[in-house]
């Protein structure tokens, strides 16, 4: 019989899970956006649900899906690839790497997570907050790709990696706070003697990983948002839009921490159980290690 809890993961697991993950979370997403982007914070996540629906439909909440899709299929799959290659390489059978290893190999790989999925991102901020702005000022992208297009033509290519800086620091602390977290998690449990290899387990390791993730990236996700959605030259700098969102207190940095960590603890959890499910059913036994 199999042994199907010994099988690793392919390099591209990951992004397909993501992906996966992001068609069921994107309005919790867009709901984020909208919270971090407005310059009042008056309204709360229950009226500008019924605002966004009333007054656009149902289906706005979906507004930006292919964008979010194409983040998921660039950064994830650069991401949980990068950290199940590098732990593929540098794990010997029954000697896994130690956490604070794991820790390094998250973050690199976050890092370069966070600058391929930059344009995917871009793209993503702008289409959800796109249905706030009065319509003659919206951008009406059609889809990912014509966003994409859109910007190199009228703004220059280099305007598709704006917020760079903010969303490559914020990609390392949440791959740090998801993949290794959940992988230390995960094995802490396993090894206490009252958890297996199982649902169960995956879900509880990713609330936990997601908790850790939201706090550690909230701050810079707040930035890279207000980065991303800015007009053209109206922050000089990183440090000129820190100052410009410090002026509205500390609070200003954890704006749409709830909608945030509700978005982030299904996505991640629905994220780790559709990798598990690719894992067990489709990844591939290493090298020595027998089928049962």
């Amino acid at each position: 019989m199999e042994d199907k809890t010994k099988k690793l993961a392919r390099w591209y697991f990951g992004g397909l899970s993501s992906a996966g993950a992001a068609c069921v979370t994107h309005p919790l997403d867009l709901l984020k956006v909208h919270l971090q982007t407005q310059q009042e914070g008056k309204l709360s996540v229950v009226r500008l649900t019924t605002s966004i629906v009333k007054n656009q439909g149902i289906l706005a909440l979906y507004n930006g899906l292919s964008a979010s899709l194409l983040r998921q299929l660039t950064y994830s799959t650069t991401r949980f690839g990068a950290y199940e290659v590098g732990k593929q390489t540098f794990e010997k059978p029954g000697h896994s790497l130690l956490f604070y290893q794991k820790l390094l190999l998250a973050g690199f790989s976050g890092a370069v997570g966070g600058v391929l999925g930059t344009p995917g991102d871009v793209i993503n901020v702008r289409m959800q907050n796109d249905i706030k702005l009065a319509p003659e000022l919206r951008r009406n992208y059609k889809h990912a790709l014509d966003g994409i297009v859109c910007i190199v033509q009228q703004e220059g290519f280099s305007k598709l990696f704006s917020g760079c800086t903010t969303a490559t620091l914020r990609a390392a602390l949440m791959t740090i706070g998801q993949l290794s977290f959940y992988d230390q998690i995960k094995i802490t449990m396993i090894e206490s003697g009252y958890f297996e290899d199982n649902p169960v387990t995956h879900v509880l390791s990713s609330v936990c990983a997601g908790a850790v993730a939201t706090t550690l990236t909230q701050p810079l996700d707040v930035l890279k948002t207000r980065a991303m959605n800015a007009k053209p030259g109206e922050f000089k700098s990183l440090m000129d839009l820190f100052l410009y969102t410090a002026k509205l207190g500390p609070l200003a940095f954890f704006k749409g921490y709830v909608p945030a960590f509700v978005r982030l603890a299904p996505h991640t959890i629905l994220t780790f159980v559709f990798l598990e499910q690719l894992r067990t059913n489709f990844g591939f036994y290493p090298v020595g290690i027998l089928k049962s």
